[in-house]
């Protein structure tokens, strides 16, 4: 049997960046994962990319690796564009107005992912094992153990269930979930665009749900993100490209000239998860595991990344001052800290999606007047973009 102080379920990006916001601080930390991380052939753009903020970017510097991650690619944007299609609604954010070289940085999940597993495989305090499927969790008060498909046993003072959305590790520990579907999928793929996207991150809202260019590696390259009613996406999905590029054209109002989709299309749906309860005897939950958002805004993997920090800095003092990891009345400071975060961004998402939904003439008059206040309004748009950028809010020690 292997003994660790904490294993954490999910080697993906969240789990990787928790295993490592507790190197050198005296824990021995196992993670498990399903799979493994091969060095990204820098091939076609992967579809799934984050849009990684200044708090996130601080926290995978301080942990060593956001130097890896620019060897690879990425891309930094100075400029968003939002704007409510065929209404005169639209705002500019710009990083001079936050006196920052760049807003953030987009770049292909699977680099970020393929970094923080490189740095974990070089700390003596951090064993991966991957890939293997856990066959049962047994949560205790004093241990819980860990069950592997390869027939290890693993006990820990603290699981950390890192497992996404349909986290195993949440379901085991029975903690209630408020659920809600937003009846959308989210359509995504790689595009080329006829204009150069000149590092800004634009945004439409249409009548069926945001439309997202996300600007890639190269200038005339974009990540898309086009939230649909279900009917919708599969009609989508189901066009040939030449269809497809110019509904994509029709739908971005052609901000960036032709269109031409370079990548397969996938699509995911949609759901608002909220874990009522993030912390038992033995148990935490971060991530997606805790929380799911609608994309809109773009903060669920920054939203995780700081779940992961958090935790690291409520165990690293508990450890200090000698105090039990694993007992839930040590780590509810954890769990008040970020569920105060999750619900205002639940909440903020929530009333954008309900306010820039459908084509209500009056919604769309407040919608616009709305976004031209806001455009005039130099410390309302400071204040937003400093919010959006990580720099503003309770923040772990690593992300600041």
């Amino acid at each position: 049997m292997n003994s660790y102080d904490v294993v954490i379920v999910g080697g993906g990006m969240v789990g990787l960046a928790m295993a490592l916001s507790l190197k050198n601080a005296n824990l021995r930390v196992g993670v498990v994962d399903a799979s493994t991380s091969e060095e990204p052939q820098l091939g076609p753009a992967e579809l799934r990319v984050s849009a990684l903020n200044l708090a996130t970017q601080k926290l995978l510097d301080n942990l060593g690796v956001w130097e890896l991650v620019l060897q690879f690619r990425s891309r930094s944007y100075q400029h968003m564009h939002v704007w409510d299609k065929d209404s005169f609604a639209d705002i500019h954010f710009s990083h001079q107005q936050v006196h920052q070289p760049y807003l953030g940085h987009i770049v292909e999940n699977n680099i970020v992912r393929h970094a923080l597993w490189s740095a974990a495989q070089d700390c003596d305090d951090i064993d991966i094992h991957a890939p293997v499927k856990i066959e049962k969790l047994g949560l205790g008060d004093q241990a819980s153990f860990v069950s592997l498909d390869n027939g290890e046993v693993m006990s820990a003072r603290l699981v950390i269930g890192a497992d996404g959305a349909n986290s195993f590790v949440r379901q085991q520990a029975a903690f209630p979930l408020t659920f809600w579907d937003y009846d959308q999928h989210a359509l995504v793929a790689t595009v080329r665009t006829e204009l150069a996207h000149e590092n800004c991150a634009r945004q439409v809202f249409t009548p069926s749900g945001p439309l997202a260019f996300l600007p890639l590696y190269e200038e005339g390259l974009c990540s898309i993100v086009w939230s649909q009613q279900v009917e919708d996406a599969q009609a989508l999905l189901a066009l040939d490209k030449e269809k497809f590029n110019q509904a994509l054209y029709a739908a971005f109002d052609g901000k960036l000239g032709q269109c031409e989709v370079v990548s397969d299309r996938q699509s995911y749906p949609l759901k608002m998860r909220y874990a009522r309860q993030w912390v038992g005897n033995g148990v935490a939950l971060i991530g997606d595991a805790a929380h799911t958002i609608h994309p809109l805004a773009g903060q669920g993997a920054n939203l995780g990344f700081l779940d992961a920090a958090a935790l690291a800095q409520t165990l690293i003092q508990l450890h200090r001052e000698g105090k039990d990891i694993g007992a839930q009345k040590n780590l509810r400071v954890y769990e008040r800290w970020r569920k105060t975060e999750a619900h205002k961004m639940i909440a903020g998402m929530e009333g954008f999606k309900r306010l820039y939904a459908g084509e209500n003439p009056l919604k769309k008059l407040v919608r616009g007047i709305g976004m031209s206040v806001m455009n005039h309004a130099p410390l309302a748009k400071q204040a937003v973009i400093k919010q959006a950028m990580g720099l503003s809010g309770n923040l772990p020690d690593l992300a600041k």
